[in-house]
């Protein structure tokens, strides 16, 4: 019975991808029109673009599928459970995104690893307004963390540290942003808390959310920069209530860490951020605070949480910085991987610390702290193979090791 569910599950899945993919075709031959009106050419993914220029379009997409081996001891065990070694595909994406007629600007992203067709950015927008920049309307990531707004196709390591936890991630609202000179960028948005579907309901859902990053150091189109930056949002929840819990970096395995839900009409989060590229060098870090207001019993709880990490590049390639988004973009080797050519690709080493601490008052959701080794093979700019080695501690319960693999397709 539960094999023929998952059947199905796939099957659909496929039917869905499928599904989507020649939608997206459709829709796009019927924006451009027909009688050699389409030019279609490839920029890391495939673009379609009209004669005159006016319309311009993009398929993309990502499949990113993971293999982790775990092993833990007796704390770990006795607390959390085994740990089982596993596979999933982490993420199965597909979009259309472009620009209508220059300044009308849209994406429909949709991820299909769940087995559902679950919301990713999905938004309209208009570009080029005076004194606002880009103004856009519907699901989309709030303006908050370095790492939140680096694509999960050029993160450093297989999953986001610790304290991503609290980053507010997408929902739906409305967004401004804008950028100066390669110099300063800025978003602030207006959001309300969603489902996976881009869904909500209830009174007086609010969340205020803003962000803030300089280039204070930038030469070589970024091969040599300083970044600093600073989110700020502010929570106030419909059903007034948080909770926090955090998996060890590493998907397949549960949450390590748990508040549990706590009552509280607002939650107020600020987070510093920091990152310098010199070359094939980068430092890059993060930390995280939120306060709980009003918790009836136990006052204004607080938790927090911070990476450090750095990365090398062994094939001499550097970290792409985007100064005009305050965000990392993907590695172009400088010799792709070509068996007759006998060239290598991209090869880098990185080493992170992250840290969590769900405790304070009368709130027991644990510390948890992870040293995390990682080796990146990026065969061209459209390929990649991810290995992390995790070392996960819990504060007075246990270590468990984590082993992981990714193979990670996009374009």
């Amino acid at each position: 019975m539960l094999t023929g569910i998952k059947n199905l599950r796939v099957k659909n899945t496929l039917s869905s991808l499928i599904t989507s993919s020649l939608t997206l075709l459709f829709f796009a031959s019927t924006c451009l029109g027909a009688g050699g009106d389409i030019m279609v050419h490839w920029k890391g993914g495939l673009r379609l673009e009209s004669k005159d220029k006016q319309i311009k379009l993009k398929i993309g997409g990502r499949i990113q599928h993971d293999f982790g081996f775990f092993s833990e001891d007796s704390g770990i065990r006795t607390t959390i459970g085994p740990l089982s070694d596993g596979t999933e595909p982490r993420r199965a994406r597909i979009y259309l995104s472009g620009t209508l007629h220059k300044h009308v600007d849209f994406k429909a992203q949709y991820d299909f690893a769940s087995g559902d067709a679950v919301f990713k950015d999905v938004y309209v927008g208009l570009g080029g307004v005076t004194g606002l920049g880009k103004i856009r309307v519907g699901h989309l990531r709030e303006p908050f963390s370095l790492e939140e707004h680096t694509s999960s196709n050029d993160i450093t390591f297989m999953e986001r540290a610790l304290p991503n936890i609290f980053s507010p991630s997408r929902n739906m609202g409305i967004k401004v942003s804008n950028h100066y000179d390669n110099k300063v960028s800025w978003g602030l948005g207006l959001f309300r808390n969603t489902d996976n579907f881009a869904e909500s309901t209830g009174d007086g859902d609010v969340n205020v959310t803003a962000r803030l990053t300089g280039t204070p150091w930038y030469k070589e189109k970024g091969k040599q920069a300083v970044h600093l930056g600073l989110s700020v949002s502010h929570r106030s929840p419909s059903n007034p209530s948080f909770r926090y819990r955090q998996r060890p970096e590493a998907h397949l395995l549960p949450r390590f860490v748990d508040t549990g839900s706590i009552t509280s009409s607002t939650a107020n989060l600020v987070s510093p951020e920091f990152a310098w590229v010199y070359g094939p060098v980068s430092i890059q870090t993060e930390y995280v605070h939120t306060k709980l207001d009003s918790v009836s019993g136990i006052g204004n709880p607080s938790f927090h949480g911070y990476y450090l990490q750095g990365s090398y590049f062994l094939t001499g390639e550097y970290r792409n910085y985007r100064a005009s988004e305050g965000a990392f973009k993907g590695i172009k080797p400088l010799k792709k991987f070509n068996i007759d050519n006998g060239t290598p690709g991209a090869w880098e080493v990185a080493v992170r610390l992250s840290s969590i601490d769900l405790n304070d008052a009368t709130i027991s959701g644990g510390k948890l702290d992870d040293i995390t080794l990682g080796l990146n093979w990026y065969l061209n700019p459209n390929a990649r193979v991810m290995w992390n080695f995790i070392r996960a501690d819990i504060s007075a319960v246990g270590v468990a090791n984590l082993f992981q693999m990714r193979l990670q397709l996009n374009f």
